[in-house]
């Protein structure tokens, strides 16, 4: 996540955590720092992991106060140890203390997301099967979210309901049948759109098999079944591993030949990576 990037997609969500936090003043603070003095407070990591998410941690100090300056000692993707100084912040005392739990959440959870993604893509190294997150996010978060899953090692799915078309229970259940369904989506979406169809049995594989579609979403299948599904399929679509896919489990999926396994534990059950901001004390006149 770039600068651009930040500034069109990020900085309206990042203000939007900021007012939940900040109605109308930060009154602890206030009470505290009755006028401006300039302070510095040292980033630490408290738990081993995967950084991520450390452009918006500094975006939330920057939109409150354009003068803030963040030095970091590590960038995203990076491996922290617990103890690291992972940054320095420095600015107005108030603006670093306003600004500090709505900058943490972000970056604990990005780089929790990112460290429990990279312990599940490591075990798929070598095999040719790539590591695949859903749209199973924190409403308002997704953007974060996914951009944690790249910086882990995994690649994301489809971003939103406009990015592409992907036939559910429900959508076939609607449309009548796979075939039905396949059909439908080919006269309606652009053609440059692949169509995903998630089955849920070998009948619905071979019927979304010959029917055409691009992509063959294996869903809730025994390891046996996935097997035969892919033989069946026989390279004639992707096929793609789903339902409760997570890091205790995903062993048992490496040798079945899929081409994705997507997981939605990597956004919606990752535990948050501990992050805390330490030692704050004034710097110039009258600090250190």
């Amino acid at each position: 996540m770039n600068e651009v990037t930040m500034r069109l997609n990020a900085d309206r969500l990042i203000r939007q955590a900021l007012e939940e936090d900040i109605t109308s003043e930060d009154i602890t603070t206030n009470a505290v720092m009755r006028e401006a003095v300039q302070g510095e407070v040292e980033l630490i990591c408290k738990q081993d992991g995967i950084a991520a998410g450390l452009l918006v941690f500094e975006r939330v100090f920057t939109l409150l106060d354009p003068e803030v300056s963040v030095e970091f000692y590590c960038q995203d993707g990076d491996e922290v140890k617990s103890g690291r100084k992972m940054a320095t912040v420095r600015g107005d005392i108030r603006v670093l203390l306003s600004g500090e739990r709505t900058a943490l959440n972000y970056l604990q959870r990005m780089s929790g997301i990112a460290t429990y993604t990279h312990s599940i893509a490591r075990l798929l190294e070598g095999t040719g099967t790539r590591l695949l997150d859903t749209r199973k996010t924190t409403p308002n978060m997704r953007i974060f979210e996914k951009y944690a899953v790249k910086v882990g090692g995994g690649n994301n799915h489809r971003y939103n309901l406009s990015d592409g078309v992907l036939l559910k229970d429900n959508h076939i259940g609607a449309a009548g049948s796979v075939t039905r369904a396949v059909q439908m989506a080919r006269e309606y979406a652009p053609f440059v759109q692949k169509i995903e169809v998630e089955t849920e049995n070998l009948d619905m594989v071979r019927e979304a098999a010959e029917a055409g579609a691009d992509i063959i979403m294996l869903d809730n299948m025994t390891p046996e079944v996935m097997r035969e599904a892919v033989a069946l399929i026989g390279g004639r679509a992707a096929t793609e591993c789903s339902g409760n896919v997570t890091k205790e489990n995903v062993a048992e999926l490496v040798d079945i030949g899929v081409d994705y396994i997507s997981s939605g534990a990597l956004t919606h059950s990752a535990p948050i990576l501990d992050i805390s901001l330490k030692n704050l004390h004034p710097i110039g006149e009258g600090g250190r």
